[in-house]
């Protein structure tokens, strides 16, 4: 018997989140600047999906706005469905019964997303108690269950601690546990490994995903390090200068790339288990353009030894290819008239 017809959730197959040409502006001295232009994204229920790009690529921008927690100022458009409802409709109100109990969101630097002054077990409770009608003594006990969940060792004895007293590990699984305490369908992870060793990285990265499968949660992996992503997830996204330039199944794209940018990043990467020569990194020359500084037309092609003349004038549209993939670059179709004359 199939895993739908025993009626379980297949990865993927049943929608969580759809965000549609989601656009952000912020503002600045010079007016208002595009951090976000036009990203679709789709997650469905249980199902693992990597966000990748370089520093200042939109992907923590994007995650955050998922949330609707987007700075003060700021312009969003396009569409943000979560369960068949646009959030960006909502008022502050439905927001918060949101921001918890359906999706959660682990942030990048556990050191400054815990309260230094109060003690896990308080932090925890609180989070449990802003979702749940429970009391005190009940909340801080159900803290100590969500603090073996995510194999903490003596989690009684964690409840009294305060964050400097636990390593960066230690507090990494602390903000996991804060994540789970409202029971989300989704769980957005920025950046979780980015501060600890290799061996600390790959228990985390274990953690999250025992988590996805023994909760149902859907899993949106938010890093730069796109072999990470490849190991960890079923489908990826790659953001370039807040836009997704490619998109598929995780196996597929690593395996060939379509986009420029995405052969920069897998080249850059080196391989698990393989030895890296001198001079064997293919480093990507120049850096992810400001928001406010955009080249015209494709945002990469200043850096991209591929690029032709309408990638200076346009900006490529996504194209579909093969296998539920896209990709949004001249070299796969989309040319603008005159193609390449």
């Amino acid at each position: 018997m199939s895993l739908a017809a025993a009626g379980a959730v297949v990865p993927g197959e049943a929608g969580l989140l759809e965000a549609s040409d989601v656009t952000l502006e912020l503002p600045a001295a010079r007016g208002m600047v595009p951090i976000l232009r036009g990203v679709s994204l789709r997650i469905g229920a249980g199902e693992r999906v990597g966000l990748a790009g370089e520093s200042g690529s939109g992907k923590t921008a994007l995650a955050l706005c998922i949330l609707r927690l987007h700075p003060p100022g700021a312009r969003l458009g396009g569409r943000i469905v979560v369960d068949g409802e646009d959030i960006l409709t909502w008022p502050e109100r439905r927001l918060r019964a949101l921001r918890g109990a359906r999706i959660a969101m682990v942030f990048q630097e556990p050191a400054a997303a815990l309260d230094p002054v109060m003690t896990v077990g308080a932090q925890i409770a609180e989070a449990i108690r802003a979702h749940r009608p429970l009391g005190r003594r009940a909340a801080l006990a159900e803290a100590a269950t969500l603090l073996d969940e995510v194999a903490l060792p003596d989690p009684v004895g964690c409840l009294r601690r305060y964050p400097h007293q636990l390593s960066g590990g230690q507090r990494q699984r602390v903000l996991i546990a804060i994540a789970l305490a409202a029971r989300p369908a989704l769980l957005i992870a920025d950046e979780p490994t980015s501060a600890l060793d290799v061996t600390l990285q790959a228990e985390i990265l274990d953690l999250l995903d025992r988590l996805r499968r023994e909760r149902g949660l859907a899993l949106l992996l938010v890093s730069h390090d796109l072999a990470l992503l490849g190991a960890s997830c079923d489908r990826l996204a790659v953001m370039y200068a807040g836009r997704i330039v490619e998109e598929g199944p995780a196996p597929a794209l690593l395996a060939g790339p379509a986009h420029p940018y995405t052969r920069a990043l897998v080249r850059a990467q080196p391989r698990l288990g393989s030895r890296v020569e001198k001079g064997g990194l293919a480093a990507l020359p120049g850096a992810v353009p400001e928001p406010g500084a955009l080249p015209a037309g494709c945002a990469f092609h200043p850096r991209c030894a591929e690029a032709f003349a309408p990638c200076a004038a346009f900006d490529p549209p996504p194209v579909a290819l093969a296998a539920g993939r896209t990709v949004s670059c001249f070299l796969h179709g989309g040319l603008p008239a005159g193609g390449r004359g």
